[in-house]
């Protein structure tokens, strides 16, 4: 009967810290929406993960935006080269700290 107890203080304890953190009035909204939902989702999960926002990105988005970055650090590869190359071809005309060109 003591482990009943144990047991049931434990439950009280972790449903008030679910209430003091705000969990129970998030998932009673998002529950609400569900039920309030015209036309129920086929797949309930994932409704109430985007509105907990927990749904990440779509995989095909995640795909497009792999491919974007890299092309995108591919180019600022190109252009940092480009750079390095420039001031390279600028130092030979920048005049020297006397006043010549340097050659």
């Amino acid at each position: 009967m003591a482990q009943y107890r144990a047991s049931e203080s434990k439950r009280e304890q972790f449903r008030r810290y679910l209430e003091k953190s705000g969990v129970l009035d998030t998932l009673t909204s998002v529950l609400v929406a569900l039920f309030e939902e015209p036309e129920k989702p086929n797949n309930a999960l994932d409704f109430i993960k985007l509105h907990l926002g927990a749904a990440g990105p779509e995989p095909a988005d995640t795909e497009a935006l792999r491919t974007e970055l890299a092309d995108l650090q591919q180019k600022c590869s190109e252009l940092m080269e480009e750079n390095k190359e420039l001031r390279s071809r600028l130092m030979q005309y920048e005049p020297s700290p006397d006043g010549e060109a340097a050659e």
